[in-house]
C-alpha cells in the first residue's frame, strides 16, 4: 500500500514538473552537456597545449605575415575585437562561444590549405579540429533545448556568422590569423578552466 502511495505520489511530482516547465513557470535548468567536466565533455585537456603543437601554430602564423608583405589588404571592421572577453559571459555561455570561433576559424584555414600555405597548416587544422569535436560533446546541437543566449552572446554570435558574408577573404584570414594564439592560450583556457575562469 505505500509503496502504491509513494509511486503515485512520485508521478504527481513529475506530470506538474513537466506541465509547469512547458507553461514557463520555472526556468529551465542549463544544459549539463554545456558544462566542462560531465560525461563525454573533456575540455580540461586543453589548459595549455603542447609545445610541438604552438610551435606549428606559430609557423603558419609567420608563414602567412610574409604573404601579407605581397597583398595589399584593408579591413574596415575587426571580427574579434580586443574588448572581447569570454569571462563576460556565464560559464554555460563561453564554450558556445568558442564553438562559434573554432568552427569560423576552421572555415576560413580549410579555405588557406589550397594556396602556399597548405603544408604549414595541415597540424594547425588537426588540432583545431579535434579541439571542435570536444567542444561538440560540451554544446548541445541545438542551443534552444537550454537557456537563451543574453545580449552579449548573442551578440558575438552574429558577428561571427556574418563575418564571411561582409568582409573579404584578405580580412578573414587576417582576422583569423591575428586571433590565432589568443584562441588557444586565452580563450581555450578560460573554458577548460570552467569555474576558475574569473
Amino acid at each position: 500500500m505505500k509503496l502504491g502511495m509513494t509511486s503515485g505520489c512520485l508521478l504527481g511530482l513529475l506530470l506538474m514538473t513537466a506541465a509547469l516547465t512547458r507553461t514557463g513557470a520555472v526556468p529551465v535548468p542549463s544544459p549539463l552537456r554545456a558544462l566542462p567536466g560531465t560525461r563525454g565533455c573533456h575540455l580540461a585537456q586543453f589548459k595549455s597545449l603542447s609545445p610541438q603543437e604552438l610551435q606549428a601554430f606559430k609557423r603558419a602564423k609567420d608563414a602567412f605575415e610574409e604573404s601579407l608583405l605581397q597583398k595589399d589588404w584593408n579591413c574596415s571592421s575587426r571580427i574579434f575585437p580586443r574588448t572581447r572577453d569570454l569571462r563576460q559571459l556565464q560559464v554555460w555561455e563561453r564554450p558556445v562561444a568558442l564553438k562559434a570561433e573554432v568552427a569560423l576559424t576552421l572555415a576560413v584555414l580549410g579555405t588557406m590549405a589550397n594556396s602556399s600555405l597548405g603544408s604549414t597548416l595541415d597540424q594547425p587544422l588537426h588540432t583545431l579540429g579535434h579541439i571542435h569535436s570536444q567542444l561538440q560533446a560540451c554544446v548541445p546541437a541545438q542551443p534552444t533545448a537550454g537557456p537563451r543566449p543574453r545580449d552579449r552572446l548573442h551578440h558575438w554570435l552574429h558577428r561571427l556568422q556574418e563575418a564571411p558574408k561582409k568582409e573579404s577573404q584578405d580580412c578573414l584570414e587576417a582576422s583569423v590569423m591575428f586571433n590565432l594564439f589568443r584562441l588557444l592560450t586565452r580563450d581555450l583556457k578560460c573554458v577548460a578552466s570552467g569555474h576558475l575562469c574569473v
